[in-house]
C-alpha cells in the first residue's frame, strides 16, 4: 500500500518526499508532475514567496529509465528562498498567531525560546512535497481512467453566479477560469476587488472547494471495518491539510432538511447493468464507491498569519501583545484545491491496490480488466471507454 512521508522546513533547503509502496513499471512524466507544482503556486492573492520560488520536482530515488522500480521513492522540491536564510540571524518569535500551530506546539516541544522552530514546520509551504508525490499518484490512477479535478464553489462568501449539474461543463470552465470556478467575468471582477481589499487591509479569505473524481470503479473501500471506509479515510486525509476545517459528501449537511425518501438515489437496472439517476451520496454508500462519481466539498479557513496583527500573549512575559507578522498569501483557496486532489490520491490508489494487487502494473491492469463485477454494476472498463 502507498505511504507518504514529507519532511522539510518551509526555509529549509528542501521539502522532500518519501513515497513508498508504488508498483512497479509505472512511467513517470515530470512535466505533469512539474505542472501540478506550478498550478499550486498560482491563484491571484499568492504572498510574495511564489515570486522566489518556481517549484520542480526532482526524483531522487525509485525511478530508473522513467518507470518506478517497486522501491521507495524519493522527491526533493528544493527551496530557492534557503539560500537567502541559511545564514540569517533572525529575533526568536514569542507572539503566537491565533489560529495557527505556534503556541500549543512550543509547549508540547518544548520550544518556548523560538515559535519559529514549530511555524517552519507547520507551515503549508509543506504542501509541495505533498503536490509532488500526489501528482506521482496521480499517474498511477490515470492508468485505470480514474480522474479527478476541483473547483472553488465560495471564495470569501462570494459564490459564482453560473451553475450547471454537467461535469464536462463544470471541468472545462472552472479549469480554464483564472479562478477555478464557473464564475462569469462579473463574478471574476466581484472577487479580484474583494483580494484587493485584503490586500489593502491585510486581512485574508477562505473559501469551499468541491472535488469531482469520476470515472472511478465501484467497490472501492469496504464496509468491514471502519479503517477501510473510503469516505472515512478521504476525510482523513483532506482534514490533514493545513487551513482545512470541514469536509461534506454528496448532500453533505443538506440531508438534515430532507426526509429519506428524498435523500437515497434509487437504484435501476438497464442495459448497461446497475445505475443511478441522482448522486446524493456523493458516490459513496457503505463506505465503498458505487460508480457515481464521488463528490466532495472541503472548507478552508482564512490563513492564520495576517498583514493585519492578531492580539496574543508574549510566551515568556505573558503581556498582552500583538501576533508576528510573517510573509503570507492573502488568500490561497486555488492552491488548496490542487493540494486536496494530491491528498486524496493516494487514498483512492490503496483502495484499488487493495482490490486488485500491489506489485506490478502490468498484473494489476489485468486483474482489473477481468473484474466480472464491474460491467454488471454498469462501469465501463477503461479499454472499452470512447
Amino acid at each position: 500500500m502507498i505511504h507518504i512521508t514529507t519532511s522539510g522546513e518551509s526555509h529549509g533547503r528542501a521539502m522532500l518526499a518519501t513515497i513508498t509502496g508504488i508498483p512497479s513499471g509505472l512511467e513517470i512524466d515530470l512535466d505533469f508532475i512539474n505542472h501540478e507544482l506550478k498550478l499550486r503556486q498560482s491563484g491571484f492573492g499568492r504572498g510574495g514567496r511564489m515570486k522566489i520560488e518556481t517549484d520542480t520536482a526532482d526524483i531522487l530515488t525509485g525511478v530508473i529509465n522513467g518507470k518506478t522500480t517497486g522501491s521507495p521513492i524519493t522527491i526533493a522540491v528544493w527551496n530557492k528562498d534557503w539560500d537567502n536564510w541559511k545564514d540569517k540571524k533572525t529575533e526568536p518569535i514569542l507572539t503566537p498567531r491565533p489560529g495557527h500551530a505556534d503556541l500549543i506546539g512550543m509547549y508540547k516541544y518544548g520550544h518556548l525560546d523560538d515559535a519559529r522552530k514549530v511555524l517552519e514546520r507547520a507551515s503549508a509551504r509543506e504542501t509541495a512535497a505533498r503536490v509532488a508525490a500526489g501528482a506521482l499518484v496521480k499517474l498511477f490512477l490515470r492508468a485505470f481512467k480514474i480522474d479527478m479535478f476541483s473547483h472553488i464553489v465560495n471564495w470569501g462568501g462570494i459564490t459564482p453566479s453560473r451553475q450547471t449539474e454537467n461535469l464536462t461543463e463544470i471541468r472545462e470552465i472552472s479549469q480554464n477560469s483564472p479562478f477555478r470556478w464557473l464564475g462569469t467575468p462579473s463574478d471574476d471582477e466581484t472577487l479580484t476587488k474583494l483580494i484587493e481589499q485584503a490586500m489593502r487591509e491585510g486581512f485574508t479569505l477562505g473559501g469551499i472547494i468541491e472535488t469531482i473524481i469520476y470515472p472511478i470503479p465501484p467497490m472501492l473501500g469496504s464496509y468491514q471495518t471502519a479503517e477501510q471506509k473510503l469516505d472515512a479515510q478521504i476525510a482523513a486525509s483532506v482534514l490533514s491539510i493545513q487551513a482545512i476545517k470541514g469536509i461534506e459528501f454528496g448532500l453533505g449537511f443538506a440531508y438534515a432538511n430532507r426526509p429519506g425518501k428524498d435523500a437515497m438515489d434509487a437504484i435501476y437496472y438497464g442495459e448497461r447493468g446497475y445505475y443511478r439517476q441522482t448522486n446524493y451520496a456523493g458516490g459513496i454508500e457503505g463506505g465503498m464507491t458505487n460508480g457515481n462519481p464521488v463528490v466532495f466539498r472541503s472548507v478552508m479557513k482564512p490563513i492564520p498569519t495576517q498583514m493585519s496583527p492578531l492580539e496574543t500573549v508574549h510566551v515568556q512575559t505573558k503581556e498582552k501583545a500583538l501576533s508576528v507578522k510573517e510573509r503570507s498569501d492573502v488568500t490561497a483557496v486555488f492552491a488548496a484545491s490542487i493540494v486536496i486532489e494530491s491528498a486524496v490520491a493516494p487514498v483512492i490508489a490503496n483502495a484499488l491496490m487493495e482490490r486488485y494487487g500491489s506489485d506490478h502494473m502490468e498484473r494489476i491492469l489485468e486483474a482489473f480488466s477481468r473484474d466480472p463485477s464491474l460491467q454488471e454494476l454498469g462501469y465501463l472498463l477503461p479499454t472499452h471507454r470512447h
